[in-house]
């Protein structure tokens, strides 16, 4: 009996131990942030090894869906305009993305916006809250879509509208002012089933985007990106199924999904930072965005 409690007790701390653990980049203050940012950027890395290097300072990073907002002024949703403190898979993704391509702490929070929003213009009706219909068009400058190149002979298309009148008017807005009008889109994906046989076409770096299979008016269910750990490529995410960011390998990941998810969700499409863009050395200034977009 005393074992038995004994055990008991080593694993409760062990759980109370673990949950008090802090991801790596939870540690750092501002300052010191910015300092790592100069650091990093002057090493000879290019976005997608950079994206590698600081996505994994997120490991262990508590799940939280509203970690980020339209800051303290917004009336709608006035959560963080950045945190390193919890992360969800959009932000998750945001945030990576925006510490890679910068060299500094000012560069990298207007470059979050400028993944964030549209123009980088803040506020609820210009925030890119659909992955495929807005995130993915408003970022063409450095991402794309590859889904078909990566998918080959597997690929294949989904057609749905997108409706941001009934989007606003769900979260309770009755001024729809300046919302974009319903859009029908065709989007490319890996259908799940024949996922596990384009892996080798994936690279470090690659953002899956998870789509649902029984719905016609969104695409996105998750966001996760495909990493390099010690030469082998896993699922790095921010998932609320165990409510932090966790690695898996990209193998056991795929196979849990076919297995327990497929009536849930049709396939993942693959975006990727252009190869244009993606040079050693690279960093992006807020301000020289605009002429990526010509």
């Amino acid at each position: 009996m005393k074992k038995v409690v004994l055990g008991l007790v080593l694993s409760l701390i062990s759980l109370y131990a673990f949950s008090q653990q802090k991801s790596e980049i939870s540690k750092l203050s501002y300052s010191q942030i910015d300092t790592l940012l100069r650091s990093v950027s002057y090493k000879n890395l290019t976005i997608t090894e950079r994206m590698n290097f600081y996505s994994k300072m997120f490991m262990g990073m508590k799940y939280d869906l509203k970690c980020v907002g339209d800051g303290k002024y917004s009336i709608y949703e006035p959560w963080p305009l950045v945190n390193f403190q919890g992360i969800n898979c959009m932000a998750f993704c945001e945030h990576v993305l925006a510490m890679s391509i910068s060299d500094n702490w000012d560069n990298f929070f207007n470059n979050l916006q400028k993944i964030r929003y549209k123009e980088g213009i803040i506020g609820i009706k210009t925030r890119n809250h659909y992955t495929m219909a807005d995130w993915l068009p408003e970022n063409s400058w450095l991402l794309e879509d590859v889904s078909a190149t990566v998918g080959k002979e597997y690929v294949k298309a989904v057609t749905r509208t997108i409706s941001h009148k009934k989007f606003f008017a769900s979260k309770g807005i009755k001024n729809l002012d300046y919302v974009k009008e319903d859009r029908t889109m065709k989007v490319n994906y890996i259908p799940l089933a024949e996922f596990g046989k384009i892996t080798d076409n994936l690279r470090t770096g690659d953002i899956l985007v998870l789509l649902l299979k029984n719905a016609d008016d969104i695409f996105a269910a998750h966001m996760l990106m495909v990493m390099n750990d010690h030469g082998k490529k896993v699922i790095r995410e921010a998932t609320s199924s165990v409510m932090k960011v966790i690695d898996t390998d990209i193998d056991q990941w795929i196979q849990y999904k076919q297995k327990h998810k497929s009536d849930k969700y049709i396939g993942l499409s693959v975006i990727r930072v252009k190869e244009s863009i993606n040079k050693k050395g690279r960093i992006i200034l807020p301000w020289r965005i605009k002429d990526l977009k010509h």
